[in-house]
């Protein structure tokens, strides 16, 4: 669509102007925000993981004992319920760890070894800890597309329209102070015809 090269078209641009000027502040510090939350988020995944490698070089002795045995310890812990909810941070919906539940297979205290118990509280505790591991990286995900999206946008306003509002406000200025120039110089020679017009009638 051609721009329209008159005041009223300049009082458009300026507005636009003044709107993205406004708006671009509060964009820019939304994405700051969420840029933190990231970092945030991140060193959570990277604190998790590191409790996760540290709980399992914690119980090697257990393992052993685990190769070791002839015991059927399978489905010995399962996950029964998952409670995940959601937190709205500056508008993106993020995933949130609530509740583990488990369900232990019974097992004979006399029949089984003395070390079932720590295998059991081990693997409730592996399994939380890599639940919440995994839903940390999906806040992790959804937060850097939430970044990249806002950082998109900035990058629009500030890159594409901003620029191109004050590029068109001065091609309007430039086009208004052109034909205000052309309409004086018309109006100088109109009056300078009138002039020597009066002055031949005066002469005759």
């Amino acid at each position: 669509m051609a721009l329209a090269l008159n005041k009223t078209a300049l009082k458009q641009q300026r507005d636009k102007l003044t709107m993205y000027e406004r708006f671009l502040p509060s964009l820019d510090l939304k994405r700051q925000q969420l840029l933190v939350d990231y970092q945030q988020s991140k060193s959570l995944v990277a604190s998790t993981e590191h409790k996760i490698a540290e709980l399992l070089d914690s119980q090697t002795g257990l393992f052993s004992l685990l190769g070791a045995s002839e015991q059927e310890l399978g489905n010995l812990v399962s996950i029964e319920e998952l409670v995940v909810k959601e937190e709205n941070v500056l508008g993106v919906r993020l995933p949130v760890l609530d509740e583990v539940r488990f369900r232990v297979k019974e097992y004979s205290m006399l029949a089984k070894p003395f070390w079932v118990d720590f295998l059991v509280e081990f693997l409730q505790t592996m399994a939380t800890l890599c639940v919440r591991r995994d839903i940390e990286q999906k806040r992790v995900s959804r937060l850097n597309e939430a970044v990249r999206r806002i950082t998109q946008r900035v990058n629009l306003f500030e890159k594409v329209l901003i620029p191109q509002a004050e590029k068109d406000i001065q091609r309007i200025r430039i086009h208004l102070a052109d034909t205000e120039r052309a309409a004086v110089v018309r109006s100088k020679i109109a009056k300078a015809k009138q002039n020597r017009g009066e002055l031949t009638m005066r002469t005759v």
